[in-house]
């Protein structure tokens, strides 16, 4: 008997043991807890690939691939550098945080990937054309930056174009995708876009998405109710050119703007964002099924923190990624989970003059670390992350300023600068806004280590920092930064590596690796 009772005891055991390990091999929401806004979303055969926006980052337009929907790794970048202005250059004390290009779309057509976007920063839509999702890439570009657009490819082989905010517009495009035709007006398609989501409207209808199934046209849009949350609105027409019907398809946690995917075993989902906080905003997954017609979003209207998908594996190294800085003579390029702040000056940086290490060096002199060239930068990520660099600071000039940064309007830095002639080590703090010197510490040494960790749990949204002396011993400094997410960067925070001079150029600060971890000593 008791035999018997222990049998179906171990039976038990193995099976809910089996039962709680098939839960944890199931993806959870968000599907990427890190900075990747705006996202849209192809599939071609078995491979979905995704485009996003990173704004005034260089370079941009990222376009990255997935297997399962869940865990993505980036392909390439669409472009080098957006544009050549003071803006984008960060020249004569202007720069284009939360400008730069904004919501991309991307399609596949003939054989051939199309990415678009527009940019308040060159006054212009912008679409980059490659038979490779690795590049290279292609750019045709037009005046006026046409906002939130979607480019539809329809069965009759005429390309369109809707746009706009509230009111949306569209418009036809040549085939060539060179702009629009020549003699044909666009027009309203829809007059209010918000009008399912009431009429007390705080942000109007935009991010249009596009697509089209059984022969009828879906058109998703997010909407913001004034004293509500971002609302994803869906209208349906039989024609393109309407009428149009539309009705609230998703109110949940702030979950909005996207648009429609499928599997290739005939599931449907809807790809979102949630705005999250200092970490920027995060993609989500949201199951569809189709009633009456209808794409009809979530479970009982709800978003699911759990789905039937593959479990999410770590951001690194597909989305960010340690780098010890180790390059072949051939190697001169950067991995693609680095991205400048702004356009760089490419004569100032190199992987290559010293061995093993990144070189960045002074050619102008800088007083405001957000207008300061040269910042290399990586995404930070939820729910805690960490970013550790190695500093050698023998061949700064007095007045030079480098190490590790949190980069947004109220960003934090830890490095070591020199001030007549000795060096310190110096905690920068623009919690209030501003940048204010919270703690000095004499340096008598050349090389130095720094490190910050990010609490984003339950949106604690904050950064401690640290200093070491031999790479072991790690020592608190300055304040705990509070990292609120603002319009003006409209970016999540990024780790930053950063050398600036204030008062001689000419000098160099030597990165011997940047280390990230999603494991921070904090507790959370």
């Amino acid at each position: 008997m008791k035999s018997k009772l222990l049998g179906i005891i171990m039976f038990l055991c193995l099976f809910l043991g089996k039962e709680n390990f098939a839960q944890k091999q199931k993806a959870v929401n968000p599907i990427i807890y890190a900075d990747v806004p705006d996202l849209s979303m192809i599939r071609v055969g078995n491979t979905y690939y995704m485009s996003s926006t990173t704004m005034h980052m260089s370079p941009g337009l990222p376009i990255m691939s997935s297997k399962d929907l869940v865990n993505w790794q980036l392909e390439s970048y669409c472009y080098d550098r957006l544009v050549e202005n003071d803006a984008m250059n960060l020249n004569n004390g202007q720069n284009t945080y939360g400008r730069g290009s904004w919501a991309s779309c991307i399609r596949y057509h003939n054989g051939e990937f199309m990415v678009s976007t527009f940019a308040a920063t060159s006054g212009k839509t912008h679409i980059f054309t490659s038979k490779n999702s690795k590049g290279s890439w292609h750019e045709k570009s037009f005046k006026p930056a046409y906002h939130d657009h979607t480019i539809f490819f329809d069965d009759d082989g005429k390309v369109y174009m809707i746009y706009g905010a509230g009111k949306l517009k569209i418009l036809e495009l040549k085939s060539d995708l060179s702009g629009p035709v020549e003699g044909i007006d666009e027009k309203f398609l829809i007059e209010n876009a918000s009008a399912p989501a009431g009429t007390n409207i705080m942000l109007g209808a935009e991010g249009s998405q596009l697509f089209k199934k059984d022969g009828k046209y879906y058109l998703f849009n997010i909407c913001w109710p004034r004293g509500g949350m971002r609302t994803v609105i869906i209208h349906r027409a039989d024609k393109i050119t309407g009428p149009w019907e539309g009705k609230v398809a998703l109110q949940d946690l702030g979950v909005a703007q996207g648009g429609l995917i499928d599997t290739p075993d005939g599931r449907w989902f809807a790809y979102l964002f949630r705005d999250n906080g200092g970490v920027g905003r995060i993609p989500y997954l949201v199951p569809v099924e189709w009633k009456n017609g209808w794409p009809t979003l979530g479970e009982n209207g709800k978003v699911p923190m759990s789905l039937n998908l593959p479990a999410n594996k770590s951001l690194i190294p597909n989305l960010v990624n340690s780098d010890e800085f180790s390059r072949k003579k051939e190697e001169s390029k950067l991995p693609l989970v680095w991205q400048w702040n702004h356009n760089p000056d490419n004569s100032l940086w190199s992987v290559l003059e010293r061995k093993g290490f990144l070189r960045l060096k002074t050619g102008r002199i800088d007083t405001n670390f957000t207008q300061a060239r040269n910042t290399l930068t990586q995404r930070t990520f939820g729910p805690t992350c960490s970013g550790s660099i190695m500093l050698d600071v023998g061949n700064m000039k007095d007045g030079d300023y480098a190490g590790l940064s949190v980069l947004q309007k109220h960003f934090g830095q830890i490095g070591v600068k020199i001030e007549n002639g000795k060096k310190t080590i110096l905690m920068v703090s623009a919690n209030a806004g501003k940048p204010v010197e919270i703690q000095k510490i004499p340096l008598e040494q050349n090389k130095v280590y720094f490190k910050i960790e990010c609490d984003f749990t339950d949106r604690k949204d904050l950064a401690t920092f640290f200093y070491s002396l031999d790479g072991k011993k790690w020592t608190n400094i300055g304040e705990t930064l509070k990292m609120p997410y603002t319009i003006p960067h409209f970016m999540g925070y990024r780790f930053g590596l950063f050398n600036y001079a204030t008062k001689n150029v000419g000098g160099f600060a030597d990165f011997d690796y940047f280390r990230v971890s999603d494991k921070i000593s904090t507790k959370p």
